[in-house]
């Protein structure tokens, strides 16, 4: 007996010790693994000898012409003569894009690259989930260039529970506060000859085009595009929007840029009432097609046909669409009606609007990271990858880039969509984005306010549900509120203030301002 208890315990200690071996040597952060194709040999080189495709998720539809294949060859081939590695790219369509995002990420696949935002594409709740994996131990190997040009304080705008979960676009000069696009052209017909500041003005400008342009429709827009209802709150109070994302329309908001740290919503105030009675009469009037919330037509290239007065969307897209309509509208004039411009109220953008992580299950994290490094830091890669081939997608005339003899968008245009890491460095000036933009930059400079929330990673944990169910909610409701087809404006926001508080806004809003009072100590230091 004695001598199997003997055996017994010799096992279970045989089994212990296999059993920790295995846990000390399992894949974790920034480990190597047997299925890595990237290992370091004795001296601490990296060995690139096995071939390995790196997938990056981006956001957008795929372009079909081919000339998306035809780039990525030659991406490939160099991407291969440096580091051994092919690069692939792995499309979430615009259609239902969050949910598809967060399911690919939930999912578990093992996507190497991934195109994030702390703003629109709910990183720190992904990165909360997991879905990111912890690289702060392996830039400064494998992505050194990059690690050595992004400053230590913007590095901490990356972190997640003091690790580094993705690289911020940091060098990148762009604004996308949004706005309306409009015709000046047909403004001064009515009447307007100021540029449009306000709400208001554009109501009578849309009221001329129903006067006036026979078998326009002011805004012929889906009913999908509900950014009027921050726009408006943006225009007619003090509030800022903070980083929490609750689907179609952002509930939490800060009382002001003064007030900062005191979260508060905008629909629990008169300005979303009132925002909902403008809605209803615009709709009355007609601005936009009645069956608005089914419709699925493309605004902007019935803008540029003329058939639309209206386009919506930010600085970036305006800059390039000036002068596209010099050549679809000649003698067209457009200019845009920014949200800031009402009260000046404008925040800059967050260096992680555009950020790229490394999945949490990839197979190559360093490869990945090296091929990062070298199409944010590799000029001939850098401009492949952002506009094409030299030649075909543009030709550089005077200093700036444009488009050659020939070309055909529909069969020559090209976009890979990287929104993660592009830098001013290696950017041209594009030919066919407005020159005036500058002017219009300098403006925004003049009453920016910086970004105040870098640092702020709310823990959702504890209102996970109650998150989904305000999700839910927004995605019913507003819509429906924002182009006036929910009846009875006050008794419509009246109910979504009554669904918001079934569904948890109070529990919400008090886990914000807990985790916004421990964030204000933390930059303010009491």
């Amino acid at each position: 007996m004695v001598k199997i208890k003997r055996i017994l315990v010799l096992f279970l200690v045989i089994l212990l010790t296999f059993s920790l071996v295995a846990c000390n040597g399992s894949s974790q952060t920034g480990s190597k693994n047997s299925e890595s194709g990237t290992k370091t040999n004795a001296n601490g080189e990296v060995d690139t000898s096995k071939e390995v495709t790196i997938t990056m998720m981006v956001l957008g539809d795929k372009p079909t012409n081919g000339q998306l294949e035809k780039v990525m060859e030659q991406v490939n081939t160099k991407l291969k003569e440096k580091v051994n590695a092919k690069l692939q790219l792995k499309w979430i369509e615009w259609a239902d894009y969050m949910t598809k995002y967060n399911l690919t990420l939930a999912s578990g696949e093992p996507v190497d690259l991934i195109i994030t935002a702390t703003d629109w594409l709910d990183a720190w709740g992904n990165a909360q989930k997991g879905a990111f994996m912890d690289i702060t131990d392996l830039l400064p190997k494998y992505a050194p260039k990059t690690f050595e040009e992004v400053s230590k304080e913007s590095w901490e705008e990356t972190k997640y529970d003091g690790k580094i979960v993705m690289i911020p676009e940091d060098s990148y000069t762009q604004w996308v506060n949004h706005g309306f696009f409009y015709r000046t052209d047909w403004a001064k017909e009515f009447g307007i000859t100021e540029p449009i500041k306000d709400f208001e003005t554009l109501g009578k400008y849309f009221q001329g085009i129903k006067d006036n342009k026979k078998g326009v429709i002011p805004w012929d827009t889906p009913g999908t595009n509900v950014t009027t209802a921050w726009g408006y709150t943006t225009s007619y109070s003090d509030a800022i929007e903070l980083p929490i994302t609750t689907g179609v329309f952002p509930i939490y908001w800060a009382e002001s840029y003064e007030d900062k740290y005191k979260v508060m919503s905008p629909v629990f105030e008169d300005v979303f009432v009132d925002y909902a009675k403008m809605m209803k009469d615009w709709a009355d009037k007609g601005y936009w097609r009645s069956d608005v919330l089914n419709y699925k037509g493309d605004t902007r290239a019935l803008f540029q046909a003329g058939k639309t007065g209206a386009d919506q969307h930010h600085t970036e897209t305006f800059s390039g669409l000036r002068p596209q309509m010099d050549l679809k509208q000649p003698g067209s004039e457009i200019d845009m009606f920014a949200w800031s411009d009402t009260r000046d109220n404008l925040v800059s953008m967050s260096i992680t609007h555009g950020a790229t992580a490394v999945g949490a299950h990839s197979k190559n994290p360093e490869r990945a990271l090296m091929v990062y490094d070298l199409i944010r830091n590799d000029e001939e890669i850098y401009k492949l990858f952002n506009y094409g081939i030299e030649g075909v997608q543009y030709e550089i005339v005077d200093g700036k880039r444009t488009r050659p003899e020939g070309y055909d968008e529909t069969k020559d245009a090209f976009s890979a969509n990287f929104w993660g890491g592009r830098v001013d460095k290696f950017e041209i000036p594009s030919a066919d984005k407005w020159e005036g933009m500058s002017e219009i930059y300098a403006q925004y400079d003049t009453i920016k306010k910086p970004y105040p929330y870098g640092q702020f990673v709310f823990d959702s944990t504890p209102v996970e549900a109650e998150l989904s169910a305000l999700s839910q909610v927004t995605a019913q409701l507003v819509p429906a509120i924002a182009f006036g087809k929910a009846g009875d404006p006050e008794k419509a926001v009246k109910d979504f203030r009554k669904r918001l508080e079934a569904a948890g806004y109070e529990k919400v809003q008090k886990e914000i301002q807990k985790q916004m009072n421990e964030y204000k100590k933390l930059v303010e230091g009491n």
